[in-house]
């Protein structure tokens, strides 16, 4: 996630070089040949502004599209801090580690399994190999089982849900307790199946395809139609239009999807470490630093 007040960053603006250069290109050219007499539109007027406001509209809808889903995979992750925090503090404080057969270990083993989970679940969505953290708050046959599994975060889920049985054998935790601890579980289930679903469904090819055809098309055309106007100022006025035109198409492209590891994404690893140090501290570990901007992007 870009963190200044302008995509000053070199990758936000390198997927528009070629585009830009082309479209210059392509002005200048049908500029001199106006000049030249190659081309005459004697009588034909093309009604540019027309086009233009009907482009305009179908690719405001692509960037709706494409920003409701940056925002609610950023929803989601919000959601996911939120209930890592609360199961922490659930553990902390309502199993009981004073009881006969108690196992005191099952405290810290929940909020360490509970890291793993945002760590393997960060990865997961970026089709990354398993995180490393999740070696260093797993071990055993724990970690064997998460490394196995088809889905690491469901299999951490399911960890930290059989450490919540165990307890409960162990009488550390009460009926009510435990079905607090459940649903915020469940609630954790919920908004990774919401982020699995903005991962595995693009966006229809209609709104993939549509909008940067009929932009591309509206920028060879551009400068056909207000030559008349603007002389040999046609590259200057039809380049910034396309500009504008090639540059929403961008927008919608780069937010599409908010989970492939480029600057425009939600910053899972960001939101993972403050999640990492929120829930050690809360068991009086040491916590690593948290992730900072670079070059003014958040990853």
């Amino acid at each position: 996630m870009i963190t200044s007040r302008l995509p000053r960053t070199v990758p936000a603006w390198r997927p528009l070089i070629v585009p830009l250069v082309v479209l210059l290109t392509w002005d200048v050219a049908v500029t001199v040949a106006f000049k030249l007499g190659w081309i005459e539109f004697e009588g034909i007027t093309i009604q540019y502004t027309l086009y233009g406001t009907a482009i305009a509209l179908f690719l405001g809808f692509m960037v709706n599209a494409s920003y409701a889903r940056w925002w609610e995979a950023r929803t989601l992750w919000g959601s996911i801090v939120n209930h890592s925090r609360n199961l922490a503090r659930q553990a902390t404080t309502l199993l009981d580690d004073s009881v006969p057969q108690a196992r005191p270990e099952i405290v810290g083993e929940i909020v360490r399994a509970q890291i793993a989970y945002v760590h393997a679940l960060r990865t997961a969505l970026r089709l990354q190999p398993l995180a490393k953290e999740v070696d260093v708050y797993l071990g055993g046959e724990a970690l064997g089982a998460v490394r196995a599994a088809t889905s690491a975060p469901t299999a951490t889920l399911t960890h930290i849900g059989r450490l919540l049985a165990e307890a409960r054998r162990r009488g550390m935790v009460d009926d009510i307790a435990r079905v607090q601890i459940e649903t915020t579980l469940s609630t954790l289930t919920d908004a990774q199946g919401g982020l699995e679903r903005i991962k595995k469904t693009p966006l229809p090819v209609q709104y993939r395809f549509l909008p940067s055809f009929f932009a591309r098309a509206f920028c060879i055309i551009l400068p056909f139609a207000i030559y008349k106007d603007l002389q040999w100022w046609t590259p200057l006025g039809s380049g910034l239009v396309g500009m504008m035109f090639l540059l929403a198409v961008q927008v919608g492209r780069d937010l599409a999807d908010p989970f492939v590891d480029r600057v425009h994404d939600v910053p899972m690893t960001a939101i993972c470490r403050t999640i990492e140090i929120d829930l050690l501290e809360m068991i009086g570990s040491e916590a690593p630093d948290a992730v900072t901007p670079v070059d003014e992007v958040l990853w």
